[in-house]
This record gives structure tokens, C-alpha cells and sequence, in this order.
């Protein structure tokens, strides 16, 4: 890499452990989105609504308390995971599409 000097082993190990950490973080989330996938078709077989608000509230508010305990901005967490949460609702909304075929 052209801004690093040559033999900057403490650069080098910084960037490996944020790769390393990126690749759990991506196995992570497919891993999440595979069980919320099946919540979608369980959903979608029970006639259950895709969005269960009282949830998400519920949710935020621990991932919220969570990230402030481990000094990570409770704001950017509450984001982040609104980004999934939405995503997840629009994977059970496509679920209960395809199991009612409307």
C-alpha cells in the first residue's frame, strides 16, 4: 500500500484484525439474515404481519443500551440496526407475497 512505510508491522496488524473483523461482521449478518428469512416464511405461513413494531422498539432500546455499556454511539448503533431491521421487514414482506400470491 503506497501511504505505508515498508516494515510498519504495527499498520499492518491494525488493518488485519479490521479485515479479520469485517469478515465476522459479513458471516454474521448472513447468519442473521438466514433465521430472519425463515421468521419471514413462518410468518407468512401463520398469517402473521411481516413488522412487529413493539419488537423493534424493543430491540433498539437493548441494542441501544448495549452499545452505550461498550462505548459504541448509541446513535450510529440504533442506524445500523434500523438499516437491517428494515431490510429484514422488506425480506418478510416478500415472503408473505409469495406465500399468498398477491
Amino acid at each position: 500500500m503506497a501511504d505505508e512505510t515498508p516494515g510498519d508491522d504495527t499498520l499492518a496488524a491494525y488493518r488485519e484484525s479490521i479485515d479479520n473483523i469485517d469478515a465476522a461482521l459479513v458471516f454474521m449478518l448472513a447468519e442473521r439474515f438466514k433465521i430472519t428469512k425463515a421468521v419471514g416464511r413462518y410468518k407468512a405461513r401463520s398469517g402473521l404481519p411481516p413488522a412487529d413494531p413493539g419488537r423493534e422498539t424493543a430491540q433498539v432500546a437493548r441494542l441501544r443500551a448495549l452499545a452505550a455499556s461498550a462505548n459504541l454511539d448509541p446513535e450510529f448503533s440504533e442506524k445500523f440496526l434500523r438499516f437491517i431491521i428494515d431490510e429484514v421487514i422488506r425480506h418478510h414482506q416478500t415472503a408473505a407475497v409469495g406465500q399468498h400470491g398477491a
